[in-house]
């Protein structure tokens, strides 16, 4: 537990109806009885109290409602109150004032969650959700978001390192007895080799936690005047790129946002795809090249009104060793002259088919059976990978006939990068970096 107490604006700065002030640590309920008309020490918990908040020289500051919460059962397992005021800037900032006037200190960027960490009340995941929370812009992402919070991937997690120490234990039994263990080799490695596939179960939902998180971006291509800049605006139902006849009329990338089956969609409309002298246009060019290799999805436009060009079979060849590809031949409504396998037929200009297209693209990317509790970003991914690796070295070794320490050293370190999925054994700085990420009143 940490001895001083901290406080903080937990609310938005700017005018509002109410603005909420957190005190959090083992002398909140003393700080708040100094500045509160109606003492606390002795109020019961979890109660909301009318009163105002006075000054020194027993000044009005506030009418206010006072939340008292004691420990253990808080956000930081600390004494936390909370204190209800009018929404103002300047009344915030001075009750606040007078709150630090009497003991407390202003808050870091998310101290409160970090101590709520560290005080043992959550692990790093779903320290990371809380953010991702904040952060959530779709009703999926906030329900993965809450999964997490609610503790489903640190079940998992901490699941798998019991399967581990069951396992550790069992081969250092055979270390010491080894009469007893004959038949280890091949029972240790049924076993990892199950527990194994269930990591990389995990590991794939790390790409659609991420998307779901952070949006699908999404690449829209192929050549000048194909329909590219039509398609995005058709499916935002706005002109958000300017459409004409003039080939290479769009130069730079055009970004903007759509909320598709719940999750978000980052759509990229790029520069036509060409043989081009123009410098500005080359330099278009290569930026939409840029955008298809970093692409989660990717929509090759292609005018169904006529023959293909040969850079477009090039294009086409080019990304058939992509499986995150939807070939959209557009201008579907008249004479078409491009019949490509798995392609889905539009028209941008009159609307036709893209319900449909919206239905590929969530199926394409996201899928429609999201992993409850998946992993949702790079860190979690890379802790995890480091557990899968360092298990196909015990199998390895299994395999090799190395000794059975070796397969332990692997095995204790699969248990730790697992760990640090939750929080264990991270670097300080690590933690430092990611609750910096938080307001100041979370």
């Amino acid at each position: 537990m940490y001895q001083d107490t901290i406080a903080a604006i937990a609310t938005p700065q700017g005018l509002s109806s109410v603005g909420i002030i957190r005190i959090s640590g083992s002398e909140a309920i003393d700080v708040i009885d100094k500045v509160f008309t109606k003492p606390l020490k002795n109020v019961a918990s979890h109660t909301i109290n009318y009163g105002h908040i006075v000054d020194s020289d027993n000044n009005i500051i506030d009418e206010v409602l006072v939340m008292l919460m004691k420990a253990p059962k808080t956000y930081t397992r600390e004494d936390v109150v909370e204190i209800n005021c009018h929404g103002g800037s300047v009344v915030l900032n001075k009750v606040l004032l007078e709150v630090v006037k009497n003991g407390a200190r202003i808050a870091e960027n998310g101290e409160f969650t970090k101590r709520a960490f560290l005080n043992g009340r959550i692990d790093l995941a779903q320290v990371e959700a809380v953010m991702d929370i904040i952060e959530a812009r779709t009703e999926l992402a906030l329900n993965q978001a809450i999964g997490q919070l609610d503790g489903k991937l640190s079940a998992y997690i901490n699941n798998f390192q019991q399967t581990l120490l069951g396992i550790i234990a069992r081969i250092e039994v055979s270390i010491d007895y080894p009469e007893y263990e004959s038949e280890l080799d091949n029972e240790v490695k049924e076993d990892i080799v199950i527990l194994n596939d269930k990591l990389k179960q995990l590991l794939s939902s790390a790409d659609t936690g991420k998307m779901i998180k952070e949006g699908v971006k999404t690449a829209i291509v192929g050549v000048p005047n194909a329909g590219k800049s039509s398609l995005l605006n058709a499916l935002l139902e706005e002109d958000k790129a300017i459409v004409t006849d003039i080939a290479g009329t769009t130069r730079d990338v055009v970004e903007a946002s759509i909320n598709i089956g719940g999750a978000q969609f980052v759509l990229w409309d790029t520069a036509g795809i060409c043989e081009t002298t123009d410098t500005v246009e080359q330099i278009g060019i290569k930026k939409a090249k840029e955008c298809i290799e970093v692409a989660d999805l990717i929509l090759l436009v292609l005018d169904g009104s006529r023959e293909l060009y040969d850079i477009e079979t090039e294009l086409i060849d080019s990304l058939l060793n992509k499986n995150n590809v939807i070939y959209v031949t557009n201008k579907s409504d008249l004479n078409i002259k491009v019949v490509l396998e798995n392609s889905i037929g539009v028209s941008a200009k009159n609307k036709i088919g893209l319900d449909e297209l919206k239905q590929i693209m969530v199926e394409k990317s996201i899928g429609f059976q999201v992993l409850d509790g998946g992993i949702s970003n790079q860190r979690q991914k890379e802790s995890l990978a480091k557990a899968i690796n360092s298990l196909d070295k015990v199998l390895v070794s299994i395999y090799n006939n190395m000794p059975e320490d070796c397969w332990a050293i692997d095995l204790h370190d699969a248990y730790g990068y697992l760990g640090m999925i939750i929080g264990e054994s991270l670097k300080e700085e690590i933690l430092d970096g990611l609750f910096s990420r938080f307001c100041l009143g979370k």
